[in-house]
């Protein structure tokens, strides 16, 4: 039995009311989250973020910072 392929937006509201009456829709949306593509380029940012820091400076932040909480 050969089946035939369903247009792609009605296999994927077809897969979000599956997963939605299987695990909920709160994880659904957790679900679904994941392949969603990100924009901006993580590189560039980063080294943006930490161009004048040393190792050292970046270490010194995430303890500070976990001392407060």
């Amino acid at each position: 039995m050969i089946a035939e392929p369903q247009p792609l937006a009605e296999v994927t509201a077809q897969a979000i009311k599956v997963l939605c009456a299987e695990i909920g829709v709160v994880n659904t949306v957790r679900f679904i989250g994941q392949f969603t593509a990100g924009h901006g380029n993580y590189t560039e940012e980063r080294d943006r973020l930490f161009a004048n820091l040393t190792l050292a400076d970046i270490v010194s932040e995430i303890k500070r910072d976990k001392d407060q909480l």
